[in-house]
């Protein structure tokens, strides 16, 4: 599908909107989602592995959430369970393995091209004036990776609401994804041009006003997660006129 890059923008005003409708409930969907990830992720050895398979089923949560406001319902926590019930959550994980072997691929990558030193420079309290020397190369290293993430991460982000509400095999609602998302790649782009612009705008707003103290970080890391949750009811917008809208529920 051919799509004009203005359409991108339209996406982002309409995930706004429907954020904007029931915001309550869509935060406390995704720090439900966060915190569940987090108690997976903190199992040792298996748990981060498990966590990144269960992703799309957690994404699903905030996608049935979007339709839901959509049509003009009422947003219930009961939606937390939709990507986990049988037996959408086999076709689900199964996809999630695609996302597990996308993660170690880029985890290689980064081992390859980023000097270990670079991390415990990052992690490092950081002095205002004194900033730290990174590499350049290390710097254009991590910039390709997180390009390439961002990329992978577009590609498959109709793959769960393919596999889900159209009942795709993971293979074919993966292979819809990557093409529906190339075919509309200037709407794509600039939907991620005018959220990342968004993004660091009001990231960089929030760190001029409350300087670089605990209270700053407070506040970025909560602008990350609404802007996360900003991009998935734009996805779900993006969904809506690539592939139709969902079919209601009973």
């Amino acid at each position: 599908m051919s799509l004009p890059a203005r359409t991108g923008w339209h996406w982002l005003k309409a995930g706004a909107g429907l954020f904007r409708a029931q915001p309550g409930v869509l935060t406390t969907l995704l720090f439900a989602n966060l915190i569940a990830s987090l108690l997976i992720s903190a199992v040792p050895v298996v748990g981060p592995l498990i966590a990144m398979v269960l992703i799309p089923s957690f994404s699903m949560a905030v996608l049935q959430a979007c339709t839901e406001i959509d049509q003009g319902r009422r947003v219930h926590l009961s939606v937390l369970a939709t990507g986990f019930r049988m037996p959408a959550v086999r076709a689900l994980c199964k996809l999630g393995l695609v996302y597990l072997a996308i993660a170690v691929l880029l985890t290689v990558l980064t081992r390859v091209t980023v000097d270990p030193n670079f991390w415990r420079t990052v992690a490092a309290p950081m002095d205002p004036r004194h900033p730290p020397a990174l590499s350049p190369s290390d710097l254009w290293a991590m910039l390709l990776v997180f390009a390439l993430e961002m990329l992978a991460l577009m590609a498959m982000c109709f793959a769960a609401p393919l596999t889900y509400w159209q009942k795709m095999s993971p293979g074919k609602a993966t292979f819809y994804s990557v093409f529906a998302v190339l075919g509309a790649k200037r709407a794509f782009g600039t939907m991620l041009l005018a959220w990342c612009g968004a993004f660091f705008s009001v990231g960089m707003a929030a760190s001029v006003l409350l300087g670089f103290g605990a209270a700053a970080r407070a506040v970025v890391m909560w602008v990350v997660l609404l802007f996360v949750l900003l991009l998935q009811c734009a996805i779900y917008a993006a969904y809506r006129q690539i592939f139709g809208l969902p079919e209601p529920k009973p």
